[in-house]
């Protein structure tokens, strides 16, 4: 990920900027003002495919808020977004999501009363069975098409050692085990960009190394990641590069060692 220029001064954060096809998503002077206030103020920066970006800052900095108009559920108040080439400011949520930018939420988001198979079954997009010509002429195909997606989902409960849990409420999970779900649930939609906002908060950490590893096998495989996240050894192991906001702007990016060098970085955010 790359910013089109930083809000402090320096060299950097367009020095990282790669060719064209390497980049996934980028945004142009982005913006969201609430009765006067900045929360997001003129951020332009790019995602570069097959890579796990952290994003960080104080509270407030404006990290949920962009996360939230890149995956289209707010509205940005100026500026643009592109996905794969193409202008994405305006396309609902619903169609980021089928296009494969697919987000998580700070707050788990897990269907409490569906069981764990059920809460990943319900993000398959696609079944030839969804309308009624299709469950009716087209019985071969879905009934196939279904038997791939149970596959899948069995799957990932194997690689994350839920398969225990496959028939419990989701509800009725830990919260580490909550957010393996959600993850997951993410992972059935077929995202080429995953959107995570604090993905290992609350959960304990012989967990989060699990949730850790699973994240970078997705990179390994060719998932873009942005990843918001405030346990920064978190950030040290997982992310390449790390962007810092504050004040509803990109501060500067690189790896965590370089910006720990830093003045404004250190001053803004990673004093203490």
């Amino acid at each position: 990920m790359a910013s089109e220029g930083r809000a402090a001064g320096g060299s950097g954060a367009a020095d990282r900027v790669g060719t064209d096809d390497q980049i996934v998503l980028e945004t142009s002077d982005l913006r969201r003002t609430y009765q006067g206030i900045h929360a997001v103020d003129g951020v332009s920066v790019r995602l570069t495919r097959g890579r796990l970006t952290g994003l960080i800052g104080p509270n407030g900095a404006g990290k949920s808020t962009l996360l939230g108009m890149l995956a289209g559920t707010i509205a940005p108040s100026s500026g643009s977004i592109r996905y794969d080439g193409h202008e994405i400011t305006s396309i609902p949520t619903y169609r980021r999501a089928r296009s494969g930018l697919v987000r998580t939420f700070q707050l788990s988001s897990e269907f409490k009363r569906l069981t764990v198979l059920e809460n990943l079954l319900s993000a398959v997009q696609g079944d030839p069975g969804d309308s009624l010509a299709g469950a009716i002429f087209r019985r071969p195909q879905w009934r196939r098409f279904e038997k791939e997606q149970l596959a899948r989902a069995w799957r990932l409960l194997e690689q994350t050692r839920l398969t225990a849990h496959a028939d419990s409420y989701a509800g009725d999970l830990s919260g580490g085990q909550r957010r393996l779900v959600e993850i997951m649930r993410a992972l059935m939609a077929g995202p080429r960009l995953l959107l995570l906002d604090e993905p290992m908060a609350g959960v304990h950490p012989r967990l989060a190394i699990e949730i850790g590893e699973h994240l970078l096998r997705l990179r390994d495989e060719g998932v873009s990641i942005l990843m918001v996240e405030h346990e920064l050894s978190i950030v040290d192991q997982l992310c390449d590069p790390v962007v810092v906001m504050a004040e509803g702007r990109v501060l500067s990016q690189g790896t965590m060692a370089a910006l720990r060098q830093e003045t404004a970085v250190v001053e803004a955010y990673l004093v203490g």
